[in-house]
Order: C-alpha cells, then sequence, then structure tokens
C-alpha cells in the first residue's frame, strides 16, 4: 500500500497581493520621484530585476518604486502587519502590492492563510485598504500626471512564495506531496485528474528544487536561493493586460462616436465642408498618433533577450493573461481609424481641388465677361 510522504513545513516565505490601476495618460517618473522625496519622505528608486543579467531582461523604462507604510490586515481574526509598496509605471499605471510574510505553517495552514488573503484584499473583498493606498500614492504624486484619469480598469494578482521548507525539497518531491492546482483554484476539496492537469500546465522549473506555476489569478513561486524576478514578471505582463483593456475600451467607445461624426460631417453642404472634414481627419490622426505611442511603451515595458527561462515565464503570463489578444484587437481597431483619417483626408484634399477648379473657372469667366463688357 502506497503511503502518500507528508507535506513539508513552510519555514519562510510571503503572500504576495498585487492590485493594478490604471491612473493617467503617462506619468513623469523623475517629477514623482522628486514629489514623493519632498512631501511623502519616504523612500523612492528605479525597479529593476534583481536576479537577470541587465543585458538578458530589464525593464524598457525603470518603473518608480515607493515604499509605503505597512498596513494591518485582518486575515480570519488574526491581524498581521503587511508591507505595503507601489510600483508606478511611466505609461500611466500604478501597481500596489502587499506583502504578509509566512513561517512554520504547514501546506494546510499555507493554503488557508492564501485563501483568507484573497478574501480579505481581492476583488470582491469589501475593505478599502487598495483604495487608501492609491489615494496616499496619487495626493503625492498627481502633478507628475499627464491627463490623469479613472478609467476603472484594475486588475488583481495573488503569489503564494516559499522560500524555505523544513527539509531540502525538490520540484519532484514538492509535486508529490502538496496540492499546488487547490492552491491556484482556491479550493480546500481535492481537484479531479483534468482540472489538476489543466492547472499545473504551466509549470517552469530551471534548477531541480525550484519551481514556479501560474494561473490565471494565482501562481506559486518556489525559490529557495532568495528573491527572483518572477513576481515583477507577473507583474509586467498585468500591467500590459491593464493599459490594452483600457485602449480597446476607449477604441470600443471612439469607433461609434466616428461614424456619426464622419456621416455628419459628410452631409454638410457648404464652401466650408472640406474644412470640417480636415478637422476630423486631424482629430483622428492625433489619436491614432498617441494610441500608437503608448501602446508602443506598453509592449516594450520589459525588453527580454537571453534569459531563455524567465523569458518563457514571461510568454506565458502573456498567453495566459490574453494581452496578445487585446493587444491585436487595439491594432485592428487602430487600423480602422487609420483608414477612416486617410480616406477623410482624401476626400477633405478632394473637395479642396474642387472649390479650387470652380474658382478658377469662376475667375476666368468673369475675365472673360470684364473683357467683353470694356468692349
Amino acid at each position: 500500500m502506497h503511503i502518500a510522504p507528508p507535506a513539508p513545513i513552510i519555514r519562510a516565505g510571503e503572500l504576495i497581493a498585487l492590485r493594478l490601476f490604471d491612473v493617467a495618460y503617462a506619468i513623469d517618473l523623475a517629477r514623482a520621484a522628486a514629489l514623493w522625496s519632498a512631501h511623502a519622505g519616504g523612500e523612492s528608486r528605479r525597479s529593476r530585476l534583481t536576479t537577470a543579467p541587465p543585458k538578458a531582461l530589464a525593464f524598457d523604462v525603470p518603473p518608480l518604486l515607493l515604499t509605503l507604510p505597512s498596513v494591518q490586515i485582518d486575515l480570519g481574526g488574526d491581524v498581521v502587519p503587511a508591507t505595503a509598496s507601489a510600483r508606478i509605471y511611466d505609461f500611466g499605471l500604478a501597481a500596489l502590492s502587499l506583502r504578509v510574510a509566512v513561517a512554520d505553517l504547514d501546506w494546510a495552514a499555507f493554503s488557508m492563510r492564501f485563501n483568507t488573503l484573497d478574501r480579505a484584499v481581492g476583488p470582491d473583498a469589501s475593505a478599502p485598504v487598495w483604495r487608501d493606498l492609491l489615494d496616499r500614492v496619487r495626493d503625492v504624486i498627481a502633478p507628475a500626471f499627464d491627463r490623469p484619469a479613472s478609467s476603472g480598469i484594475e486588475e488583481d494578482y495573488l503569489i503564494g512564495l516559499v522560500r524555505v521548507f523544513d527539509t531540502p525539497t525538490s520540484a519532484a518531491q514538492l509535486r508529490e506531496r502538496v496540492d499546488i492546482a487547490a492552491l491556484l483554484a482556491g479550493e480546500t476539496r481535492a481537484l479531479s485528474e483534468g482540472a489538476q492537469r489543466d492547472l499545473l500546465k504551466r509549470s517552469f522549473s530551471y534548477y531541480t528544487d525550484d519551481m514556479v506555476v501560474l494561473g490565471w489569478d494565482r501562481a506559486f513561486v518556489y525559490e529557495p536561493r532568495g528573491d527572483s524576478d518572477v513576481a515583477d514578471i507577473i507583474e509586467v505582463a498585468n500591467a500590459q493586460l491593464v493599459e490594452f483593456r483600457y485602449y480597446d475600451e476607449l477604441l470600443d467607445a471612439e469607433l461609434p462616436a466616428m461614424y456619426d461624426r464622419v456621416e455628419a460631417a459628410h452631409r454638410t453642404v457648404s464652401l466650408f465642408a472640406s474644412r470640417r472634414l480636415a478637422r476630423l481627419a486631424h482629430r483622428l490622426y492625433t489619436l491614432v498618433a498617441e494610441v500608437t505611442e503608448l501602446t508602443e511603451k506598453v509592449d516594450n515595458a520589459l525588453q527580454v533577450t537571453e534569459d531563455v527561462y524567465l523569458a518563457r515565464i514571461y510568454s506565458e503570463a502573456l498567453a495566459l493573461f490574453r494581452v496578445p489578444d487585446v493587444s491585436a484587437a487595439v491594432a485592428r481597431k487602430l487600423a480602422i481609424i487609420r483608414d477612416t483619417y486617410a480616406a477623410l483626408y482624401d476626400e477633405a484634399s478632394n473637395r479642396r481641388a474642387e472649390i479650387l477648379e470652380i474658382a478658377i473657372v469662376l475667375l476666368i469667366v468673369l475675365e472673360i465677361a470684364l473683357a467683353l463688357l470694356r468692349k
């Protein structure tokens, strides 16, 4: 009779909760850092990935990391401290994080605390902790925002990070001894083989004793060599999702309005109709230029070249969060607006040419009439 080995004890680890907000069109990070130092008196620095070589994996524009005062979180009657921080991206996004240290917990207690944290600060939580932290950040660095706005688009994510088990544990042993699939699903009951297979298919290991398993809204990370860059990579992928969702919704609202304005411009019968078409074309050109510039920044938020392991995790995270799909939808809508701009510009040019031709003909007729009158 096969007896399952006992689950390991987590000696040191963290539970990490992320919440990401779209807050502005763009953010001047240098000015934000100066404002934070002058008014909040807290620590701020540009974020860099800690383990990957800069030439292998790096932020295109390193975001600004702000240290916030710790907060108290009620985890099922157990009030625990959580370290808080905010990472500010130049393309207008604020990523807040809460980290709760865990130690000397068996797997069942670790999973229970993970689920309790989700209920305390997750999307269905009533506690205003995220809004309070965001307001604290916004009150200080808002002057650094270009076109501040609250789109209401948010993303959240949970990461269970284990650094030390009570005994040396390999990734293969960990799969046998604990139910990672149930942790990612937030379930307390055992899952079917099919459900476990689906939840564990995005599993990665570089060494024999580390592991990363990605889920839709949760991830498990076992990293015995100290801090890894996996949490930062997951955050960047979520940040890209937030921004592309914002531009997707922006263009969704813009397309019907664009059709109405084009139809109204076509109904206009006057000598200035071409000017109205030209103004509309210029407006669409400005929109396309701005969205293209920002989406390129978002696309290039993380530069991956040589680190194949982290590149795989990043690529899988993007695919899991459907970032390429939303990005492609934005690109299609931009193409529609770009084609409409080109058509309007051509039509405005043709109308101006027609007016010019009519004016020339009228001048010729006038010149002939004057010549006849003089005779």
